[in-house]
């Protein structure tokens, strides 16, 4: 089954690394990547822009309304995901475990949804 791992934290904690914590970071989360790919159980990891750059749609009576920001007014912001293969939950949650910014936020694990008949 495959599973999205939603990576939240506090973009003001990713700015205040120093640039060696920063580096750091980041090597660590292409390894962690590394490893799992080379497991066959990395589909697609990405970090994301700060959501200083990003905009939400909706569409209300047929016509689009497109804010500045993320919809929800949050503490944490999404800043990436990394999308797996795991057999079940439990091993979804392990290899979530292991994401970097697991120490300093937050791993949201869901299960992809197979649309029937797709």
């Amino acid at each position: 089954m495959k599973y999205v791992c939603l990576v939240y934290g506090e973009e003001q904690d990713l700015y205040a690394l120093t640039p060696e914590g920063a580096a750091k970071l980041d090597a660590d989360s292409l390894a962690y990547d590394r490893s799992l790919d080379q497991q066959g159980k990395l589909i697609i990891a990405q970090a994301l822009q700060s959501v200083r750059t990003s905009k939400s749609v909706r569409r209300r009576q047929g016509k689009r309304l497109i804010v500045d920001g993320p919809f929800a007014e949050t503490k944490e912001q999404l800043l990436g995901f990394v999308m797996v293969e795991a057999g079940t939950l439990d091993e979804a949650l392990e290899i979530a475990a292991g994401i970097p910014l697991a120490e300093i936020g937050t791993i949201e694990v869901r299960a992809v949804y197979d649309i029937p008949g797709s």
